[in-house]
């Protein structure tokens, strides 16, 4: 019985594990890609550190493509989820910050990057919750047994 505001279908939806999956994907799903893009032009992801001010741009494309793919991984299995999306968010603050310092620009220029970095925001608040939603459902089936 239903006894919240909530409708059946979606209280199904919401309860199915499959919900919980594609959830997980979709909020890692960008880390993926952009591992994937840096993998397959590594030279063009050690410029990009280097237009970023980065030392040693070429460790710092390995070591932004080991975050985004070990942290999405640990996501995506269920496992350490709390490290991988702490692992992500970290790395997307110092991104925010690094690459999109909307404070420091004028206009238009100001207002995108301003745009961009709340969407990185956005994106750090997803990556606690779904910490939050994993921590919650390992304590009840630590309590229930299982």
């Amino acid at each position: 019985m239903n006894t919240t505001d909530t409708p059946h279908a979606i209280e199904t939806l919401l309860e199915w594990r499959g919900t919980w999956l594609a959830a997980r994907l979709a909020i890692v799903l960008v880390y993926l890609v952009s591992a994937a893009g840096h993998l397959a032009g590594f030279e063009a992801a050690v410029a990009e550190q280097a237009a970023f001010g980065m030392p040693a741009p070429a460790v710092m494309a390995g070591l932004t493509v080991a975050v985004e793919l070990v942290g999405s991984l640990m996501v995506l299995t269920g496992r350490l989820v709390w490290l991988g999306a702490g692992m992500l968010g970290g790395f997307t603050a110092l991104g925010a910050v690094i690459a999109h310092p909307f404070w420091t620009l004028q206009s238009n220029a100001r207002f995108d990057a301003m745009a961009t970095f709340l969407e990185h925001a956005g994106l750090i608040g997803g990556l606690i919750l779904v910490a939050l939603v994993a921590e919650r459902a390992r304590r009840q089936e630590t309590r229930h047994g299982r």
